[in-house]
């Protein structure tokens, strides 16, 4: 599956859209009718530990905000109400492959795909969000209208869990139909309201905030004890005003608290862990007895089964100050002999044997396979 850009490159997206303006390409993925259908998507909405909620209105701008499990859907109605389920990419293997659709754009930045189905004039009202999104449309159809940055908007409260925005002068207001793909950028107001029963595909995209960052950081310095050092000064001289703290100091201490941050190694263990932990439940299918690399080789000589990675988990390669592998917010050390192979790990889509089994002439690779099925990031599939 891919997206068909017409007449704009990747390059000519990044340059004059992406976290600029919005951009509704029509038949973008043309006969797309969705890779969940709303039973489905109800269904994953029963589950405890997959996070739903169902947002509805009784059309005089009285809304409603319910959040799952949900037992039944009938109290309802047939109109006014949408079902979000997010991180469906965790759950459905072919929702997860939408992502491949973003391919120019790191992996990294992926958040997850929130799938939403909405019934006639279903929608959550207009809002902000300050993360850049991807809208395929499923079936059905939909009007978007989507704004520009403007700070004069106001802040609307219309539930403790809805946060809305007044009115706005629309960029763009058209109906999207199946195989529509809407680019919105963070911080421009936009509106969703649905004609008929339909879903939306919306890959959303990972923004950590300067705060998110800092305080994650400062929990890997606790985790790791790496924090303790006191601040030193042993070539101070005698203060001119005791009451006064100086620029130099205010320098030293700010150089202080950068010097984590500049330690490369340290810091490329926490972006690495960080950027890869999944906000959302995974179904991890850890073994009940670990494998030995004797058992893997052992199954890379059965032709009928491959290898699968758990859908929705997350994958990068590091590559300064060394090259590191990193799935989940888990570490593991790769080298040149192991690169391949971390590289067509990260590629997500299922392992032959015959192809896993190319890798297994180095060790280094075969205990890679080893660690990675023990983890149950991987596993083994008839």
């Amino acid at each position: 599956m891919d997206i068909n850009w017409g007449d704009i490159t990747p390059e000519q997206f990044l340059a004059e859209y992406w976290q600029k303006k919005p951009l509704l390409i029509k038949q973008a993925v043309p006969n797309f009718q969705g890779t969940i259908d709303a039973n489905e998507l109800a269904g994953l909405a029963m589950e405890q530990e997959i996070e739903s909620r169902i947002i509805s209105h009784d059309g005089n701008n009285n809304w409603q905000v319910q959040h799952g499990p949900f037992d039944d859907y009938s109290s309802f109605g047939e109109a006014n109400w949408t079902l979000l389920v997010q991180a469906v990419n965790n759950w459905s293997r072919e929702t997860n492959d939408l992502i491949s659709l973003i391919n120019f754009i790191p992996r990294w930045r992926i958040d997850d795909v929130m799938v939403s189905f909405s019934t006639p004039d279903g929608g959550v009202g207009a809002h902000l969000d300050q993360y850049d999104v991807f809208i395929l449309q499923g079936e059905g159809r939909r009007r978007w209208q989507v704004g520009k940055p403007d700070a004069s908007l106001e802040t609307l409260l219309p539930h403790p869990d809805l946060k809305q925005v007044s009115p706005f002068e629309p960029l763009i207001d058209e109906i999207t139909e199946p195989g529509d793909l809407l680019y919105i950028p963070p911080n421009h107001p936009h509106n969703g309201v649905s004609i008929e029963n339909s879903l939306n595909f919306s890959i959303g995209f990972q923004a950590p905030s300067n705060q998110d960052l800092w305080s994650g950081f400062a929990d890997r310095l606790i985790d790791n004890n790496v924090g303790e050092q006191r601040f030193g000064d042993p070539t101070r001289t005698r203060a001119i005003d005791s009451r006064v703290l100086t620029t130099e100091d205010t320098t030293a201490l700010r150089n202080f608290m950068l010097e984590q941050v500049n330690n490369d190694g340290l810091f490329q263990e926490f972006i690495g862990k960080y950027l890869t932990q999944s906000h959302h439940a995974l179904e991890l299918l850890i073994p009940m007895e670990p494998f030995s690399t004797e058992q893997v080789l052992d199954i890379l000589d059965v032709d009928t089964v491959h290898l699968s990675q758990v859908s929705g988990v997350k994958t990068l390669i590091s590559q300064s100050p060394a090259h590191m592998l990193y799935i989940n917010g888990d570490e593991f050390v790769i080298d040149e002999d192991t690169l391949a192979l971390a590289k067509r790990l990260c590629d997500s889509l299922p392992l032959t044997t015959q192809e896993a089994k190319s890798f297994t002439d180095c060790l280094k690779n075969t205990q890679l396979l080893t660690n990675v099925l023990n983890k149950g990031y991987w596993f083994i599939e008839e």
